[in-house]
């Protein structure tokens, strides 16, 4: 579907009373709103901080009070508690880690931080790697489930993940946490954010390394990973309804791995290593109209990353180094048009920019520019029901035009207490600058593209003791991008190809249950579970893998986390995490056994600002893989302290 240059500018006008346009960053003022609530005002599913029972998909919040109090270290490690969400890792902390949101590849999964994307631009799949991302001084998750590409662009078929760091506080405050414990680990965090005159700020940084353990499952040779890392936020005010938000975020790591070293080149033990460094920043200009109901913003957002992996017993020493960067600029209005009726417009720019090389042969460049115009309109035109609409059209430079539509509901007959949602969507991911331009490349790849549809229920009791939810889903991608081999093949897009090429021949199907619960029967006792069942498929027809289960997607996962604190102030809890089992390989010829996580923690106020915390993880020293032959970590006990000012 073709869209002219003309309809492309008169379409933010069309949209000019409707609302919540995205875009690829979000203000510091909508961040801060959200950065102290609980669960019940988010800012990912409308680009701006909105009541969550005006959002008709499924979203689920992990705040600041709940990410201390399970006491993770890294990211993915919360999200896989969430429905929906599945993780895999080949090996310990810092490895190669995959986040898949309702059996969606890794790739399909939009990762942003206070409002800016973080995929990688030079990775084949152009998708990013949870393995370096620390909790640090992230102090709320957002996870958004099904296809937004509406909102967020290419590549939010499966959803997307916005972590928010600690935003600028109008009172000095100071939170500094430091943890040691099993496998040689260590790491210290520290923020410090407050107000000055019309200066906001929040500023923070921290470490963590460890000895880690094989990243080969049967290896004695332990494998290592440390980083280094920061975030700032700063806010300006320059009049009463204007300000400058300036943000970054850096992080730096460095990732013993494990290879297929000679003469046999079988996975074993080795002195690999990977260096990875990524550099996130924002500046937008913020201006409010019409006594705040006609918000503007004008962004610049910038992400880059530079990898390398190092074999010192290999010749040459470098077997791959990569450079990706992403500058986006954009665009958006938001407009109050009535108390009922929301609207946001918007346009943005992208362009990205990659290198790449392996084993010393010869560099991979590409560039490619997406321009993107879009919109969504939330209407309530009763009390307790919002309507949500909207479209997406972007213009690429190598492959064309993809255009997406979106809408969703959500309806309360008794005042929140039953709640019902629905929505539909499409997603949409573009080819990456790898699959496009490398020597590998196609440039008459085309769009992956998904469909998909959601419903649910939720239901609140016994004033707030009680809250469970239900959500079926079912999404259909097509033109999904695959690898293809020219071996002894010199036709069709094999064509000056010998080592192989990418094409649009798969497609897939998943759907699914997704069960949440939430019970507080005294104030000082809360249980949360969430349960997902999922079928996820190869629908390829033609081919060898048809009809089989996607690799790595458990059909069950089940997580429960009770918690309790003492009237004393000892506060005790534990996490059991259920996966069951799955496929390796597309193929279905590897099985993957589930496995059974406990894990223990506690925490204790020694002062007002202090306190001490412990924990251990995988409790019955399970042994299990997310990845075939990739190691996992055992039995494992950390202890550490916790101070605010």
């Amino acid at each position: 579907m073709k869209i002219s240059k003309t309809r492309l500018l008169l379409l933010p006008c069309l949209f000019a009373a409707a609302p919540a346009f995205a875009q690829s960053a979000q203000s510091s003022l909508g961040l801060e709103r959200v950065a102290g609530e609980g669960d019940e005002i988010v800012v990912t599913a409308n680009r701006e901080a909105r009541p969550v029972d005006t959002v008709g998909q499924a979203i689920t919040v992990l705040d600041l009070t709940t990410i201390e109090q399970r006491q993770a270290v890294v990211v993915s490690d919360l999200l896989r508690q969430t429905p929906g969400v599945t993780v895999t890792r080949n090996g310990g902390i810092g490895t190669t880690t995959s986040v898949n949101i309702r059996g969606a590849d890794s790739d399909q999964t939009v990762a942003l931080i206070d409002g800016v994307k973080l995929n990688d631009p030079s990775s084949p799949g152009g998708g990013f790697n949870f393995g370096n991302l620390l909790i640090g001084n992230i102090a709320r998750i957002e996870v958004l489930r099904g296809a937004q590409s509406v909102l967020w662009g290419s590549q939010a078929i499966g959803g997307v993940v916005n972590l928010i760091t600690r935003q600028p506080t109008d009172d000095l405050s100071i939170n500094v946490r430091g943890e040691g414990g099993s496998f040689g680990t260590g790491q210290g965090f520290a923020n410090i954010s407050g107000k000055a005159g019309p200066v906001s700020a929040s500023i923070g940084g921290g470490f963590l390394t460890t000895d880690g353990i094989s990243a080969y499952a049967p290896g004695r040779e332990k494998d290592g990973y440390r980083s280094y890392g920061a975030n700032g936020s700063v806010s300006v005010a320059l009049a009463d309804s204007v300000s400058v938000d300036v943000r970054g975020f850096y992080s730096n790591g460095r990732t013993e791995i494990d290879g297929f070293p000679a003469p046999s080149f079988s996975f074993g033990d080795t002195r690999e290593y990977g260096d990875a460094e990524q550099w996130t920043g924002y500046t937008g200009l913020n201006a409010a109209l019409f006594d705040g109901r006609f918000r503007n913003r004008v962004g610049y957002a910038h992400t880059s990353s530079n990898r390398t992996n190092t074999d010192p017993d290999g010749t040459p020493t470098e077997t791959f180094r990569g450079k990706g960067r992403n500058d986006r600029i954009d665009y958006q209005g938001s407009f109050d048009v009535t108390d009922a009726v929301f609207a946001t417009f918007g346009v943005e720019r992208e362009v990205s920019r990659f290198t790449t090389s392996s084993f010393g042969g010869p560099t991979a460049t590409g560039r490619a520019r997406l321009l993107g115009v879009y919109g969504q309109l939330a209407v309530t035109p009763i009390e307790n029901l919002t309507l949500t609409g909207g479209v997406r059209h972007d213009d690429h430079n190598v492959f064309g035009g993809a255009t997406v539509f979106s809408g969703s509901g959500v309806w309360s007959p008794n005042a929140g207490s039953t709640v019902f949602r629905a929505s539909y969507s499409e997603g949409f991911k573009a080819p990456t600058l790898f699959q496009l331009q490398s020597e590998y490349g196609n440039a008459a790849l085309t769009p992956e593209r998904s469909q998909g549809w959601d419903a649910g229920i939720t239901q609140r009791g016994l004033n707030g003791a009680v809250e469970a939810s239900a959500t079926w889903f079912d999404r259909t991608s097509k033109d999904l991008i695959a690898f293809v081999s020219c071996f002894g093949v010199t036709t069709g897009v094999c064509v000056g190809k010998p080592n192989g090429t990418y094409d649009n021949i798969a497609r897939a199907e998943a759907k699914g249950v997704e069960v949440a619960l939430k019970l507080r029967p005294v104030e000082a006792f809360t249980v949360v579970a969430a349960y997902t069942w999922l079928d996820a498929e190869n629908r390829s027809a033609g081919t060898a893998n048809f009809g089989r289960k996607l690799a790595r997607r458990p059909a069950d996962s089940l997580t429960v986390n009770a918690d309790y604190r003492w009237a004393f102030g000892l506060g005790v809890g534990a996490t059991v995490t259920m996966i069951g089992d799955s496929f390796d390989n597309a193929s279905n010829a590897r099985r993957l056994d589930g496995y059974v996580l406990t894990d223990l923690r506690a925490s204790f106020p020694v002062t007002e600002r202090i306190d001490v915390y412990g924990r251990v993880e995988n409790l019955f020293d399970e042994r299990y893989q997310t990845i075939f032959q990739y190691g996992t970590p055992g039995r494992a006990a950390y202890g550490g302290v916790r101070l605010r000012y």
